[in-house]
């Protein structure tokens, strides 16, 4: 067979797992990068790889690479593909993009641009075309654009293949299964297995890592559940080819669960999450391996019998208000645990609380670095012998809490330092108790700092690729150790998440499920944020200028929030004393969010109007009714956005002129609207504009805590001529 390139995608953390696990699957020449391996192989290694990978999420087969700084190019180039190989007019099919430092700078966008090249180029050949399937599709392809180098591959995965396919569909698994065989490989789990020792987990949830520890120890290969992969419809499939790896991973499975294998355990206080498990195991054909009981980690023992084995656990790492206090001492419980009934056995225990990880009481001989989506965690691994003693926590309450800091983590603490000096004074002055502290302020610690009252929200920016990792997350330590010391507050009140370009509105789909909302202070309003569900927070800190202006303007007018979030624009206008206000927006928790803050600053929802619906479709429907109907209005729209809710997509920069005419349609005589938005590189195109005054007010509308990036935000004063 003819030898091909391909990339596996991977979590960041698995790459040096992915490329030994290729390999051992007949890779050659496997290369790590940045969350993913490149390798070579023919056909039938991709099969396999899709097949038997447990760490890979995705196989892409890069049909060709070119050069394309702008749109057209990228639609001229991806037309000279022959689609027609690869698909057929019937089927369906759907485009992922990833963009970075690229001039195409909005995935969806870019993505828009090679369904249109691929439909277009159907249409001029059968006057037909195939159809676009979001779920599911016939064929996936994968556009990845980086420093305008553009990559098209065909995704032969089709979905994530994290997805084994024995999941109860509506039960939420709080590991994916790709990370949790990654924690098992890296503890050792096939060893362990092969020399006849057990598993344990007594904290399982629904099963994930007993179900993973399973599959491997059984020969089971992670993907012979999956009946939906992305090449079964590709028109150069090889069904032949793929029957006979279907048959040869049933050979090994059925020759895997006839070995004698030493006992496989989950634990869950949850009888619900139990019972989930053990649906879980009965699918994937392994509840005659896996054993689940409903037992609290307090009632933990070992299974009887097992002198070796491995002790893992996905331990909560702090989701509920109270959880700095109910924690450590839960965790700590655990650390007595693995010493008094795991004693000669192997720990593996993942947190992204580095703190709750020292409350185990046990010394980790290793601490690996995986993520959990956006979360960084730590893969704690111990040795459970003798010389391993565990430590109460009253046993060490007496000891000191700061440890001493590293030259970085100090050098970083300086600058918190002055910092510090510089804005908790003026935060003070201005009533404002949640400003940016920190931001990239030195190269060498990309992260940004932000105060929310006694809170923290960190955000690390993801690192350059000629940072090595382990370098960054040394750095991240440091800013980590740091902060507790400097500010006095407790890590459990730092929250973590990872910013990096997202694709469409995924910085604003939840990064967890906790729903935790706080209350902060912003001069004479009140607003609530949530600092662990997503990667924004619900308050738009840099715009803290501009919502001040629109509450001096608003006295006395009928105002309109369009794209309005979680409304803090509505309250800034409501206590500013607006007589009525009307605030726009497609998501319906994000509305039910601005009632909320409408409510916390003593104004009745009920009495303003709140409207659910995509804001362009709704300027389209009200130009004759609404008719300057508005003295005030705030547009803040997104740079680009293809959510569900459209009926197409919106690019800032190429749709702006006509938004603000619709807009301006529904304003007043002398009536003013104040244009905002996050694109960088915008451009006004005042001159297609000749009917408005537009007054550039950005540098004004820039807070302290943002005045060391400029261009954070831009913004304008528009009024008809």
């Amino acid at each position: 067979m003819q030898k091909q390139q391909f990339f596996a995608t991977a979590a960041l953390g698995f790459e040096p797992l992915l490329a030994a696990e290729l390999i051992q699957l007949g890779a050659i020449d496997a290369k790590e990068e940045r969350a993913g391996v490149r390798f070579s192989g023919d056909l039938q290694l991709a099969y396999k790889v899709c097949l038997w990978s447990r760490l890979a999420s995705r196989v892409l087969l890069p049909l060709a690479s070119f050069h394309a700084p702008d749109s057209d190019i990228l639609y001229a180039e991806a037309q000279r593909l022959d689609w027609a190989e690869h698909l057929a007019v019937d089927n369906t099919f759907a485009v992922d993009c990833t963009t970075v430092h690229s001039q195409i700078n909005h995935s969806q966008y870019g993505a828009l641009r090679i369904k249109d090249a691929i439909v277009d180029q159907f249409r001029s050949r059968c006057a037909e075309r195939p159809s676009i399937a979001l779920e599911q599709p016939d064929l996936r392809i994968n556009l990845h654009l980086f420093k305008d180098q553009a990559t098209l591959s065909l995704d032969l995965s089709g979905d994530s293949l994290h997805r084994r396919g024995y999941r109860i569909d509506g039960v939420r698994a709080p590991l994916k299964e790709t990370l949790a065989a990654a924690i098992l490989i890296r503890a050792g789990w096939p060893e362990i297995c092969a020399a006849g020792g057990a598993l344990a987990d007594p904290m399982c949830g629904s099963g994930t890592l007993p179900l993973e520890a399973g599959l491997i120890a059984t020969d089971t290969a992670p993907g012979l559940l999956r009946e939906y992969y992305g090449f079964i419809a590709w028109k150069q499939f090889d069904e032949e080819l793929w029957r006979q790896l279907r048959d040869e991973a049933l050979e090994r499975q059925h020759a895997g669960l006839r070995r004698k294998l030493a006992p496989i355990v989950g634990y869950d206080g949850d009888a619900r999450a139990v019972k989930a498990g053990w649906q879980h195991a009965q699918n994937a054909g392994l509840d005659k391996v896996i054993h689940f009981e409903r037992r609290t980690l307090r009632e933990f023992v070992a299974p009887a019998g097992a002198r070796t084995g491995l002790l893992v656990a996905n331990p909560p790492y702090g989701e509920r208000l109270g959880d700095e206090n109910l924690l450590p001492p839960l965790y700590n419980l655990l650390g007595e645990k693995l010493t008094k009934q795991c004693s000669g056995w192997k720990a593996a225990v993942i947190t992204s609380n580095p703190q709750l990880g020292r409350s185990i009481g046990l010394r980790a001989g290793k601490i690996n670095t995986l993520y959990n989506g956006a979360l960084k965690c730590q893969l704690l691994q111990f040795e459970l012998n003798a010389t391993n003693r565990w430590q109460s926590l009253e046993e060490g309450a007496g000891k000191a809490v700061k440890k001493p800091l590293s030259a970085g983590a100090e050098m970083f603490a300086n600058r918190l330092r002055k910092n510090l000096k510089k804005y908790r004074k003026w935060a003070g002055r201005a009533g404002v108790d949640c400003y940016r502290l920190y931001d990239s302020d030195l190269p060498e610690y990309a992260v940004a700092v932000d105060i929310y009252g006694d809170e923290v929200h960190l955000q690390e920016y993801r690192a350059p690729k000629e940072i090595e990792e382990h370098k960054a997350a040394q750095r991240l330590q440091e800013v980590q150790d740091a902060l507790p010391q400097v500010l006095d507050i407790s890590p459990a009140k730092i929250h973590l998440k990872v910013r990096q370009q997202q694709k469409g509105t995924s910085q604003y789909e939840k990064q967890s499920r906790r729903g935790i909302l706080k209350e902060v202070q912003e001069g004479n309003c009140k607003f609530l944020v949530n600092l662990t569900d997503y990667l924004d927070t619900g308050l738009f800190l840099d715009h803290r200028s501009t919502r001040q202006l629109v509450q001096e303007m608003a006295t006395g007018t009928r105002f309109l929030n369009l794209f309005a979030y979680t409304g803090s624009v509505t309250v800034h206008a409501l206590v500013g004393g607006a007589n009525s206000t009307t605030t726009v927006d497609m998501s319906r928790t994000y509305l039910q969010w601005a009632e909320q803050n409408i409510a916390l600053n003593h104004f009745d929802p009920d009495e303003e109007e709140l409207i659910q619906a995509d804001c362009l479709d709704w300027l389209e429907k009200v130009q004759s009714e609404r008719a300057a109907a508005f003295d005030l209005i705030f547009l803040d729209p997104p740079t680009f956005s293809n959510s569900k809710g459209m009926t197409g997509n919106f690019d800032v920069q190429r749709d702006h002129v006509e938004l603000l005419r619709k807009t301006v349609t529904l304003l007043a005589p002398g009536g003013t609207l104040i244009f905002s938005n996050n694109l960088r590189s915008f451009r006004m195109d005042a001159d297609s504009l000749p009917e408005l005054q537009i007054e550039e007010i950005s540098g004004k509308t820039i807070p302290l805590d943002f005045a060391r990036n400029p261009r954070i935000h831009n913004c304008w004063l528009i009024r008809r001529q």
